[in-house]
């Protein structure tokens, strides 16, 4: 995105206010244009900073991040997973557990969060792919991930038993 228009379009703006001051105004304004370039491109990229954190937030879990790019910003659109890993998990009949077959920790009553996470492209990648082996939504490998992460003892099913048995003869 160009905003090279809008900060062209602040300074004749600012250059028309400055002139109805007088020519002592038109003169400081002059000066100032230069300078206040800077300053403006800051103020604009963060309003669309702020804009893109709230469209995030109404877009979630899909989002809406602002690159700079050289001196313009550009808008990165990822959108939200599709439903159809959703649906085919629901219907697999794997042995591996959903998410929403997790039971919850004690003391949670099963409520949601929505959390904003960040991760490089490259690993990003790697959760997708993940996911799609498993026939999940990335939100419900990552909640599977994280559960495994947080309370290893709870899922045993994969991990190989070892028997403490002993088997033989006693004289």
């Amino acid at each position: 995105m160009n905003i090279t228009h809008y900060i062209n379009d602040l300074q004749h703006h600012l250059e028309v206010a400055a002139a109805a001051g007088g020519e002592e105004s038109r003169l400081l304004a002059e000066r100032l244009i230069a300078p206040l370039e800077a300053a403006m491109r800051l103020v604009l990229l963060e309003a669309l900073s702020a804009a893109a954190s709230e469209i995030t937030r109404e877009l979630a879990p899909g989002s809406v991040d602002v690159r700079l790019r050289g001196r313009d910003p550009e808008f990165v659109v990822t959108p939200p997973p599709s439903p159809v890993f959703e649906e085919v998990a629901e219907n697999s009949s794997s042995a591996i557990p959903s998410s929403s077959q997790i039971a919850p920790a004690e003391g949670d009553e099963g409520g949601t969060w929505r959390i904003t996470l960040r991760l490089p492209d490259q690993l990003k990648l790697r959760v997708e792919e993940a996911a799609a082996r498993e026939r999940l939504s990335v939100n419900s490998w990552l909640v599977r991930a994280v559960t495994d992460a947080l309370e290893p003892k709870e899922r045993t099913a994969d991990r190989p038993k070892h028997s403490k048995r002993f088997t033989g003869w006693v004289s």
